[in-house]
Protein backbone atom coordinates (compact mmCIF):
# COMPACT_ATOMS: atom_id res chain seq x y z
CA UNK A 1 0.00 0.00 0.00
CA UNK A 2 1.18 3.52 -0.75
CA UNK A 3 1.56 6.32 1.77
CA UNK A 4 -1.76 7.87 2.74
CA UNK A 5 -2.47 11.33 1.33
CA UNK A 6 -3.24 14.36 3.45
CA UNK A 7 -6.89 14.27 2.43
CA UNK A 8 -7.22 10.72 3.62
CA UNK A 9 -5.66 11.64 6.97
CA UNK A 10 -8.18 14.40 7.76
CA UNK A 11 -11.67 13.16 8.50
CA UNK A 12 -14.68 14.82 10.04
CA UNK A 13 -15.35 13.95 13.65
CA UNK A 14 -18.68 14.23 15.47
CA UNK A 15 -19.41 17.71 16.73
CA UNK A 16 -17.34 19.38 14.05
CA UNK A 17 -13.89 18.28 15.39
CA UNK A 18 -11.38 16.62 13.10
CA UNK A 19 -9.05 13.63 13.49
CA UNK A 20 -5.62 13.40 12.00
CA UNK A 21 -4.11 9.94 11.56
CA UNK A 22 -6.71 8.49 13.92
CA UNK A 23 -6.03 10.93 16.76
CA UNK A 24 -9.13 12.76 17.88
CA UNK A 25 -9.01 16.32 19.09
CA UNK A 26 -10.76 16.97 22.37
CA UNK A 27 -14.27 18.29 22.00
CA UNK A 28 -15.61 20.76 24.52
CA UNK A 29 -18.58 19.56 26.51
CA UNK A 30 -20.66 22.64 25.80
CA UNK A 31 -22.23 23.39 22.43
CA UNK A 32 -20.27 25.75 20.24
CA UNK A 33 -21.72 29.25 20.34
CA UNK A 34 -22.92 30.46 16.93
CA UNK A 35 -20.79 33.13 15.35
CA UNK A 36 -22.21 36.61 15.60
CA UNK A 37 -22.71 38.16 12.25
CA UNK A 38 -23.49 41.77 11.60
CA UNK A 39 -26.97 42.37 10.32
CA UNK A 40 -26.89 43.54 6.69
CA UNK A 41 -27.30 47.29 6.48
CA UNK A 42 -28.89 49.29 3.72
CA UNK A 43 -27.92 52.64 2.30
CA UNK A 44 -29.29 54.62 5.23
CA UNK A 45 -27.78 52.23 7.77
CA UNK A 46 -24.32 52.66 6.28
CA UNK A 47 -24.85 56.41 6.09
CA UNK A 48 -25.82 56.65 9.76
CA UNK A 49 -22.80 54.55 10.76
CA UNK A 50 -20.56 56.94 8.85
CA UNK A 51 -22.27 60.08 10.17
CA UNK A 52 -21.80 59.05 13.79
CA UNK A 53 -18.04 59.30 13.31
CA UNK A 54 -18.07 62.87 11.98
CA UNK A 55 -17.65 65.64 14.60
CA UNK A 56 -18.93 68.26 12.14
CA UNK A 57 -22.19 66.34 11.83
CA UNK A 58 -22.79 66.42 15.57
CA UNK A 59 -21.81 70.08 15.85
CA UNK A 60 -24.09 71.19 13.01
CA UNK A 61 -26.94 68.94 14.15
CA UNK A 62 -26.73 70.33 17.70
CA UNK A 63 -26.84 73.92 16.46
CA UNK A 64 -29.79 73.14 14.17
CA UNK A 65 -31.71 71.48 17.01
CA UNK A 66 -31.04 74.54 19.15
CA UNK A 67 -32.32 76.85 16.41
CA UNK A 68 -35.44 74.71 15.98
CA UNK A 69 -36.06 74.86 19.73
CA UNK A 70 -35.68 78.65 19.64
CA UNK A 71 -38.17 78.86 16.78
CA UNK A 72 -40.71 76.55 18.43
CA UNK A 73 -40.36 77.66 22.06
CA UNK A 74 -38.85 81.17 22.23
CA UNK A 75 -40.23 81.64 25.74
CA UNK A 76 -37.71 79.09 27.02
CA UNK A 77 -34.81 81.35 26.07
CA UNK A 78 -36.11 84.78 27.06
CA UNK A 79 -38.98 86.25 29.05
CA UNK A 80 -38.68 89.73 27.51
CA UNK A 81 -41.33 91.03 25.14
CA UNK A 82 -39.54 91.64 21.81
CA UNK A 83 -41.98 94.41 20.85
CA UNK A 84 -41.58 96.41 24.07
CA UNK A 85 -39.48 99.51 23.53
CA UNK A 86 -38.02 102.13 25.85
CA UNK A 87 -36.51 105.10 23.99
CA UNK A 88 -34.47 106.05 27.04
CA UNK A 89 -32.37 102.92 26.38
CA UNK A 90 -31.98 103.52 22.64
CA UNK A 91 -28.78 101.95 21.27
CA UNK A 92 -27.41 101.00 24.68
CA UNK A 93 -24.65 98.40 24.56
CA UNK A 94 -24.67 94.87 25.96
CA UNK A 95 -25.21 94.59 29.70
CA UNK A 96 -26.39 92.13 32.34
CA UNK A 97 -30.01 93.15 31.73
CA UNK A 98 -29.74 92.94 27.93
CA UNK A 99 -26.98 90.60 26.73
CA UNK A 100 -26.98 92.02 23.19
CA UNK A 101 -28.00 95.57 24.11
CA UNK A 102 -30.95 97.60 22.82
CA UNK A 103 -31.85 98.73 19.31
CA UNK A 104 -32.90 102.19 18.11
CA UNK A 105 -36.40 101.78 19.53
CA UNK A 106 -35.08 100.60 22.88
CA UNK A 107 -36.10 96.99 22.25
CA UNK A 108 -34.07 94.08 23.59
CA UNK A 109 -31.88 92.80 20.72
CA UNK A 110 -31.45 89.35 22.25
CA UNK A 111 -35.21 88.87 22.61
CA UNK A 112 -35.79 90.01 19.03
CA UNK A 113 -33.15 87.61 17.73
CA UNK A 114 -34.76 84.72 19.61
CA UNK A 115 -38.25 85.54 18.32
CA UNK A 116 -36.88 86.35 14.87
CA UNK A 117 -35.59 82.80 14.57
CA UNK A 118 -39.13 81.55 13.99
CA UNK A 119 -39.78 83.63 10.89
CA UNK A 120 -36.42 82.85 9.30
CA UNK A 121 -36.60 79.11 10.01
CA UNK A 122 -40.28 78.70 9.10
CA UNK A 123 -39.91 80.55 5.80
CA UNK A 124 -36.82 78.56 4.81
CA UNK A 125 -38.30 75.17 5.77
CA UNK A 126 -41.65 75.82 4.05
CA UNK A 127 -39.89 77.05 0.92
CA UNK A 128 -37.63 73.99 0.91
CA UNK A 129 -40.56 71.59 1.33
CA UNK A 130 -42.48 73.29 -1.47
CA UNK A 131 -39.44 73.27 -3.74
CA UNK A 132 -38.72 69.60 -3.08
CA UNK A 133 -42.35 68.52 -3.56
CA UNK A 134 -43.01 70.47 -6.76
CA UNK A 135 -39.61 69.95 -8.32
CA UNK A 136 -39.42 66.31 -7.24
CA UNK A 137 -42.90 65.49 -8.56
CA UNK A 138 -42.21 67.11 -11.93
CA UNK A 139 -38.81 65.39 -12.12
CA UNK A 140 -40.30 61.96 -11.41
CA UNK A 141 -43.06 62.49 -13.98
CA UNK A 142 -40.68 63.70 -16.69
CA UNK A 143 -38.00 61.09 -16.04
CA UNK A 144 -40.42 58.17 -15.86
CA UNK A 145 -42.62 59.11 -18.82
CA UNK A 146 -39.88 60.36 -21.11
CA UNK A 147 -40.66 61.38 -24.69
CA UNK A 148 -42.58 64.57 -25.35
CA UNK A 149 -43.70 64.93 -21.72
CA UNK A 150 -40.10 64.96 -20.52
CA UNK A 151 -39.07 67.40 -23.25
CA UNK A 152 -41.96 69.77 -22.46
CA UNK A 153 -41.34 69.76 -18.69
CA UNK A 154 -37.60 70.21 -19.20
CA UNK A 155 -38.13 73.26 -21.43
CA UNK A 156 -40.49 74.82 -18.88
CA UNK A 157 -37.90 74.24 -16.18
CA UNK A 158 -35.24 75.85 -18.38
CA UNK A 159 -37.37 78.99 -18.64
CA UNK A 160 -37.64 79.34 -14.85
CA UNK A 161 -34.02 78.30 -14.42
CA UNK A 162 -32.94 81.20 -16.64
CA UNK A 163 -34.69 83.80 -14.51
CA UNK A 164 -32.29 85.75 -12.23
CA UNK A 165 -33.17 84.72 -8.70
CA UNK A 166 -32.81 88.08 -6.99
CA UNK A 167 -34.44 90.09 -9.79
CA UNK A 168 -37.32 87.63 -10.07
CA UNK A 169 -37.94 87.69 -6.32
CA UNK A 170 -37.93 91.51 -6.29
CA UNK A 171 -40.46 91.65 -9.15
CA UNK A 172 -42.78 89.08 -7.54
CA UNK A 173 -42.67 90.62 -4.08
CA UNK A 174 -43.04 94.22 -5.29
CA UNK A 175 -46.02 93.20 -7.42
CA UNK A 176 -47.95 91.38 -4.70
CA UNK A 177 -46.58 93.13 -1.60
CA UNK A 178 -46.41 96.78 -2.48
CA UNK A 179 -44.99 99.21 0.12
CA UNK A 180 -47.68 100.44 2.48
CA UNK A 181 -49.96 97.41 2.09
CA UNK A 182 -51.39 96.17 5.37
CA UNK A 183 -50.89 92.42 5.12
CA UNK A 184 -50.87 90.03 8.06
CA UNK A 185 -47.75 88.23 9.20
CA UNK A 186 -48.96 84.94 7.72
CA UNK A 187 -49.71 86.50 4.33
CA UNK A 188 -46.27 88.13 4.16
CA UNK A 189 -44.50 84.88 5.06
CA UNK A 190 -46.52 82.85 2.54
CA UNK A 191 -45.80 85.39 -0.18
CA UNK A 192 -42.04 85.16 0.44
CA UNK A 193 -42.27 81.34 0.47
CA UNK A 194 -44.14 81.39 -2.84
CA UNK A 195 -41.51 83.62 -4.46
CA UNK A 196 -38.69 81.33 -3.29
CA UNK A 197 -40.47 78.19 -4.50
CA UNK A 198 -41.36 79.59 -7.92
CA UNK A 199 -37.75 80.53 -8.61
CA UNK A 200 -36.06 77.44 -7.09
CA UNK A 201 -37.97 74.32 -8.15
CA UNK A 202 -36.17 73.69 -11.51
CA UNK A 203 -32.95 72.50 -9.85
CA UNK A 204 -34.86 70.02 -7.67
CA UNK A 205 -36.62 68.83 -10.82
CA UNK A 206 -33.29 68.22 -12.57
CA UNK A 207 -31.86 66.29 -9.62
CA UNK A 208 -34.90 64.02 -9.34
CA UNK A 209 -35.21 63.57 -13.09
CA UNK A 210 -31.60 62.43 -13.48
CA UNK A 211 -32.01 59.96 -10.61
CA UNK A 212 -35.19 58.50 -12.12
CA UNK A 213 -33.61 58.23 -15.58
CA UNK A 214 -30.75 56.16 -14.18
CA UNK A 215 -32.97 54.01 -11.93
CA UNK A 216 -35.92 53.20 -14.19
CA UNK A 217 -33.81 50.74 -16.21
CA UNK A 218 -32.48 48.96 -13.11
CA UNK A 219 -33.10 45.25 -12.68
CA UNK A 220 -35.50 45.63 -9.77
CA UNK A 221 -37.71 48.00 -11.80
CA UNK A 222 -37.68 45.67 -14.82
CA UNK A 223 -38.52 42.73 -12.55
CA UNK A 224 -41.43 44.62 -10.99
CA UNK A 225 -42.74 45.52 -14.43
CA UNK A 226 -42.41 41.89 -15.57
CA UNK A 227 -44.46 40.79 -12.55
CA UNK A 228 -47.27 43.09 -13.64
CA UNK A 229 -46.70 46.11 -11.39
CA UNK A 230 -48.39 49.27 -12.63
CA UNK A 231 -46.78 52.66 -13.12
CA UNK A 232 -48.03 53.98 -9.80
CA UNK A 233 -46.63 51.06 -7.83
CA UNK A 234 -43.28 51.28 -9.61
CA UNK A 235 -43.01 55.01 -8.93
CA UNK A 236 -44.03 54.98 -5.26
CA UNK A 237 -42.59 51.61 -4.19
CA UNK A 238 -39.39 51.43 -6.21
CA UNK A 239 -38.32 54.68 -7.88
CA UNK A 240 -39.02 57.33 -5.24
CA UNK A 241 -37.47 55.44 -2.27
CA UNK A 242 -34.31 54.74 -4.28
CA UNK A 243 -34.04 58.20 -5.87
CA UNK A 244 -34.82 60.33 -2.83
CA UNK A 245 -31.32 60.54 -1.30
CA UNK A 246 -29.84 63.19 -3.68
CA UNK A 247 -32.94 65.37 -3.29
CA UNK A 248 -32.80 65.15 0.51
CA UNK A 249 -29.16 66.18 0.53
CA UNK A 250 -29.88 69.14 -1.73
CA UNK A 251 -32.89 70.12 0.39
CA UNK A 252 -30.78 70.22 3.55
CA UNK A 253 -28.34 72.60 1.91
CA UNK A 254 -31.25 74.57 0.42
CA UNK A 255 -32.62 75.41 3.87
CA UNK A 256 -29.42 77.29 4.64
CA UNK A 257 -29.52 79.02 1.27
CA UNK A 258 -33.10 80.15 1.86
CA UNK A 259 -32.20 81.59 5.27
CA UNK A 260 -29.63 83.78 3.55
CA UNK A 261 -32.06 84.61 0.72
CA UNK A 262 -34.79 85.64 3.16
CA UNK A 263 -32.36 87.90 5.03
CA UNK A 264 -31.23 89.45 1.73
CA UNK A 265 -34.78 90.16 0.56
CA UNK A 266 -35.71 91.64 3.94
CA UNK A 267 -32.58 93.83 3.85
CA UNK A 268 -33.60 95.13 0.42
CA UNK A 269 -37.06 95.95 1.77
CA UNK A 270 -38.98 93.52 -0.45
CA UNK A 271 -39.14 90.47 1.82
CA UNK A 272 -40.52 90.16 5.32
CA UNK A 273 -41.67 93.45 6.82
CA UNK A 274 -42.99 94.72 10.11
CA UNK A 275 -44.81 93.55 12.15
CA UNK A 276 -42.81 90.40 11.37
CA UNK A 277 -39.63 89.97 13.41
CA UNK A 278 -36.76 88.40 11.49
CA UNK A 279 -32.98 88.55 11.33
CA UNK A 280 -33.06 90.22 7.92
CA UNK A 281 -35.29 93.04 9.18
CA UNK A 282 -32.95 93.60 12.12
CA UNK A 283 -29.97 93.82 9.77
CA UNK A 284 -31.84 96.30 7.57
CA UNK A 285 -32.76 98.47 10.56
CA UNK A 286 -29.14 98.60 11.73
CA UNK A 287 -27.54 99.74 8.45
CA UNK A 288 -27.60 103.44 9.41
CA UNK A 289 -25.91 102.83 12.77
CA UNK A 290 -23.08 100.49 11.80
CA UNK A 291 -20.34 102.92 12.86
CA UNK A 292 -21.84 104.14 16.12
CA UNK A 293 -23.56 100.91 17.22
CA UNK A 294 -21.99 97.97 15.35
CA UNK A 295 -23.54 95.44 17.74
CA UNK A 296 -26.94 96.08 16.13
CA UNK A 297 -25.59 94.50 12.94
CA UNK A 298 -23.10 92.05 14.43
CA UNK A 299 -25.47 89.91 16.50
CA UNK A 300 -28.28 89.22 13.96
CA UNK A 301 -25.74 88.80 11.14
CA UNK A 302 -23.83 86.28 13.25
CA UNK A 303 -26.98 84.21 13.73
CA UNK A 304 -27.63 84.24 9.97
CA UNK A 305 -24.08 83.06 9.26
CA UNK A 306 -24.20 80.35 11.93
CA UNK A 307 -27.56 79.05 10.70
CA UNK A 308 -26.50 78.97 7.05
CA UNK A 309 -23.20 77.24 7.81
CA UNK A 310 -24.92 74.68 10.05
CA UNK A 311 -27.38 73.55 7.39
CA UNK A 312 -24.76 73.58 4.63
CA UNK A 313 -22.32 71.58 6.77
CA UNK A 314 -25.04 69.08 7.67
CA UNK A 315 -25.96 68.67 4.01
CA UNK A 316 -22.33 68.12 3.02
CA UNK A 317 -21.89 65.51 5.77
CA UNK A 318 -25.02 63.65 4.64
CA UNK A 319 -23.88 63.81 1.01
CA UNK A 320 -20.51 62.28 1.87
CA UNK A 321 -22.20 59.57 3.95
CA UNK A 322 -24.63 58.62 1.18
CA UNK A 323 -22.01 58.60 -1.58
CA UNK A 324 -19.82 55.45 -1.32
CA UNK A 325 -17.12 57.12 -3.41
CA UNK A 326 -16.57 59.80 -0.77
CA UNK A 327 -16.35 57.49 2.27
Amino acid sequence: MGDPTVSSMVTAAPGGASTIAGIEEPVSSGAAAPERRDKPRGLWGDAWRDLRRKPLFWISATIILLLLAMAAFPGLFTSVDPTHGDLSRSREGPSADAWFGYDVQGQDVFARIIYGTRASIVVSILATVGTALIGGAIGVLGGFRGGWADALLSRIADIFFGLPFLLGAIVILFTFNTPGSNKSTLNIELLVVTALVVLSWPLSMRIMRSSVLSAKHADYVLAARALGAGSGRIIFRHLIPNCLAPLLVYSTILIGSFIGAEATLAYLGVGLRSPVISWGIMIADSQEYIRVSPQLLLFPASFVVIAVLSFVTLGEAVREALDPKLR
